[in-house]
């Protein structure tokens, strides 16, 4: 594979940037593999995943998603990883041997930080004790579980391949395998879903004692089936008793929220995400993965990668699909769609510190915001008001050039 980089292969968007202040300091950086095969592509996903054939190509997949980030390391030269995160599709439905053989080619690579965050998803349908122990053991520290819900009506409408027992048995077998860090995912606005089911299927992921749960509620995306074919989804009403009453339910019980649709217990954010939306960098690696890389100069690019798995895999195809440096105009944007997805918001002088930049490159957006009452009015904080994280689109809008 060639993976050529020349500007002949590249999408470079927007005007030439404008020479910007070099970044004091790098940020911390993510590495994210993503792995695009599932057992089955459920309705409402609009993610780059794929049906499984009967045998995964692992050795020759493991060999690309090597050779992408070879390319990749001269951007990041001296630089360690905080976090990994195999996303996808379905991660586990890769052997311990094919993770373990990527882990041990990663790190030859790039330095692993001491504490580094190892994350996998995960469905319950593939759950295998003997296989999750030898997840453990590769360094793997850190499970997302694809719940959705318990209840059996519900997964059947979603699509999803395992049921409600093999559902609550994930969480203990996980515990057992030895990870004492873990997501449960749950969704809520269901087909047909009520607020006592809704409820139902938080306190049982809560008694599960996850350290971590992600909470949305299921959106139809174009792209998929249920956007072509859409269910018959709860009443506004309803979907905000739901929220009200979930967050409650979930701050009763410890878990804190931290951005939109994340809630932990103290101590336990993910901290792979927690680095996106603070306008970390990341390397993406994988079928469809993009990355985000600052360079000393000032220079900030986005990377997106060959997005079929057949092309991924075939060696007379680039890895990277193309790039594109992302200018002055377009910055306090993109830096504020992620940090005020964070309930708290961001400390304001992260701004410079991660784009190069003066607060006042928008300071009439903010301005704007603020009067609003969309964005809090606190000179040493970026963080949406209350109203602001409920309507956060409109808030970004004051920030688009």
């Amino acid at each position: 594979m060639t993976g050529d980089s020349s500007a002949s292969s590249l999408i470079i968007g927007g005007a030439a940037a404008s020479p910007r202040a070099p970044l004091p300091t790098l940020p911390p950086l993510s590495l994210y593999i993503h792995i695009p095969w599932c057992v089955r592509k459920c309705p409402y996903c609009d993610f780059n995943s794929h049906t499984a054939s009967p045998v995964l190509p692992e050795e020759e997949y493991v060999d690309a998603l090597l050779a992408d980030l070879d390319q990749d390391l001269h951007a990041v030269y001296g630089r360690e990883i905080t976090s990994i995160f195999f996303g996808g599709g379905t991660p586990s439905l890769f052997s311990a041997a094919a993770l373990g053989r990527l882990l041990k080619g990663v790190e030859q690579r790039i330095t692993f930080a001491a504490d580094i965050e190892i994350t996998l998803e995960a469905n319950p349908g593939t759950f295998e004790q003997e296989k999750f122990m030898a997840y453990r053991a590769l360094g793997i520290n850190r499970l997302s579980i694809g719940i959705q819900s318990f209840q059996e009506d519900k997964l059947k409408a979603l699509g999803r391949i395992h049921n409600g027992d093999e559902a609550l048995r994930a969480a203990g077998m996980a515990r057992q395998a030895g990870f004492d860090n873990f997501n449960l995912d749950l969704m809520h606005g269901l087909p047909d879903q009520s607020l006592d089911d809704a409820l139902s299927d938080l306190r049982q992921a809560i008694a599960l004692k996850p350290t971590h749960l992600s909470w949305y509620q299921l959106t139809l995306e174009p792209n998929t089936v249920f956007w072509n074919q859409p269910p018959a989804l709860p009443e506004d009403d309803t979907l905000w008793d739901i929220q009200e009453a979930g967050q409650a339910l979930m701050a009763e019980h410890g878990y804190a929220q931290y951005e939109v649709s994340a809630y932990a217990q103290p101590g336990r954010p993910a901290r792979h995400n927690l680095n996106y939306w603070s306008f970390g960098d990341f390397i993406g690696i994988g079928a469809g993965a993009h990355g985000k890389l600052s360079h000393p100069d000032g220079r900030i690019v986005r990377t997106w990668k060959t997005r079929l798995p057949k092309d991924y895999l075939n060696p007379a195809k680039n890895f990277q699909a193309g790039e594109k440096a992302l200018t002055n105009e377009e910055l306090p944007f993109e830096f504020l769609m992620n940090a005020l997805r964070l309930t708290q918001g961001v400390d304001s002088r992260l701004y410079p510190e991660r784009t190069g930049l003066p607060l006042e490159s928008f300071a009439q957006g903010r301005l704007e915001a603020e009067q609003s009452g969309l964005l809090q009015v606190e000179p040493s904080r970026l963080a949406a008001t209350e109203r602001g994280q409920l309507f956060l689109n409109d808030l970004l809008q004051n920030f688009l050039s």
